[in-house]
């Protein structure tokens, strides 16, 4: 029988999720939504956005007040999922 795991991370904590996709008017509100279905308490000053040198992609910064790893795991994969989403870090 293997011993659970020991957690890498404290809870709660602050933790930052960098989100990149193509420039978009939608982009940001989007993935807003998407994130607080997650993190109740998300505000748009946890929100953080550069756009690319080239103008062509927006990244954002998103820092969640995290509870459980069960519930980023769940903001990762519903991030993910986006179509509008390339990259999640």
């Amino acid at each position: 029988m293997s011993e659970p795991k020991e957690a890498i991370i404290e809870f709660p904590t602050r933790f930052p999720i960098k989100v990149m996709g193509q420039r978009h008017d939608d982009f940001s509100q989007t993935i807003f939504e998407v994130i607080r279905i997650h993190a109740a308490d998300l505000t748009a000053e946890d929100i953080e956005l550069r756009v690319s040198s080239g103008g062509n992609y927006v990244s954002l910064t998103v820092t969640v007040t995290a509870i459980s790893q069960e519930q980023l795991d769940a903001i990762y994969r519903a991030v993910t999922a986006h179509p509008m989403v390339k990259y999640v870090l």
